[in-house]
């Protein structure tokens, strides 16, 4: 491979990434202690990408691959199994505050020496040979396995708060956090990805090094855009899991969840309902459980349930589905409103996002009107 390939790449990826870990390490964010989760996301997510860019300066100034592979290697192997766990606790982080401990802490830097130590013993100490390849897959497994163990707990944080999104907003709050698990899978294919370039012969290297330039701008745009919208995704996520976990040691609550189970309480709940969506009480943007709790004199946890019972689905999708059915009605008698007006009469966020849920829901956009007027 020529030389100037490799060091070119590296002229590319290594400033961006500097530039990255640093505003990631020091920018300042509003001075609320709502933030204060996101900034130390932020921060360490900020240290993880200046210890790959201290290793891509290892490479870039000293070219340590040329002079020892195997040193090489086991400099990616040991920064990558760290990073590992610092990517993924970075964004778990923004999904569950508590999700860093000291004993955690402690077990995950001990796997890592421990990795490292090992790794360390077959690439240089080791005669080249069957068991040195032997072991070395062996190794690179773990890593593999780490990496997805790492993986399956942020994607079940996600769905966990999705559902906690879906289940007290009527409004898409999950939208806000999307990112988080596109990037997830985007992780895990690049990360595997560099593990495996480690291996391949020298003329591929650049491969590894270019990969990485789409992968952190995407991460670093990820981040600015979720600032504006992470106060109201936090506010969210705690008022959904307070309802989670409403007076579990209650027993008067315990004793109407079991008399709530009856016949009697179904009738009488789905009274109030059918009151509430008879004076369109599901239209009103932003709506939360909490609050159609408080207008129906009930418990928003139990009012979740019967929802599931009842209608065998989410309160988000519900408030959708009762919305989608208004839009339907003002379609029908006003011909004149735009599908703007018909989207914000119906309390949806914007007009994009009613077209979409309509069309999932109606199997048509809302321009089927005009088709039956023509």
């Amino acid at each position: 491979m020529e030389p100037s390939i490799y060091s070119y790449s590296l002229c590319i990826a290594l400033p961006l990434m500097l530039f990255f870990g640093f505003y990631f390490l020091l920018a300042q964010t509003p001075e609320k202690a709502i933030f204060n989760n996101y900034l130390r996301s932020r921060r360490i997510m900020g240290v993880a990408i200046l210890l790959l860019a201290a290793n891509y300066s290892v490479h870039f100034f000293f070219g340590i691959r040329f002079k020892n592979t195997d040193a090489a290697i086991l400099m990616n192997l040991s920064t990558y199994f760290l990073c590992y766990w610092l990517f993924s606790s970075a964004l778990t982080t923004l999904l569950d505050r508590f999700y860093i401990t000291k004993r955690r802490l402690r077990t995950h830097i001990c796997l890592w020496i421990l990795f490292s130590i090992l790794s360390g013993i077959v690439l240089l100490l080791l005669p080249k040979g069957g068991l040195q390849t032997t072991v070395m897959f062996a190794l690179a497994a773990w890593l593999v396995i780490y990496g997805l163990f790492l993986t399956r707990r942020l994607l079940r944080a996600y769905h966990r708060v999705i559902r906690i999104f879906d289940d007290t907003r009527a409004d898409d709050i999950g939208a806000y956090i999307k990112w988080l698990s596109i990037f997830t899978y985007w992780a895990v294919t690049f990360g595997v990805g560099c593990g495996l370039l480690t291996f391949l012969p020298d003329e591929y290297v650049y491969i590894w090094i270019l990969s990485s330039v789409p992968f952190y701008i995407y991460l670093f745009l990820c981040y600015l855009n979720y600032l504006l919208f992470y106060e109201q995704v936090e506010n969210a996520m705690e008022d959904g899991m307070i309802s989670e976990e409403e007076d579990p040691c209650d027993t008067t609550n315990r004793e109407q969840a079991q008399r709530q189970d009856t016949p009697f309480f179904h009738a009488e709940i789905a009274k109030k309902i059918k009151g509430c969506i008879d004076a369109d009480g599901y239209i009103r943007p932003g709506l939360t459980i909490k609050e159609l709790s408080d207008v129906l004199h009930t418990n928003r946890t139990y009012l979740s349930g019967y929802i599931k019972t009842t209608y065998d689905m989410s309160f988000r999708d519900w408030i959708i589905g009762l919305r989608i059915e208004y839009a339907k009605r003002l379609l029908a008698r006003y011909p004149r409103l735009t599908v703007a007006d018909i989207s914000e009469k119906s309390g949806f966020l914007s007009p994009s996002h009613f077209i979409r849920l309509f069309k999932e829901n109606a199997g048509c956009t809302p321009k089927w009107r005009k088709t039956e007027a023509e």
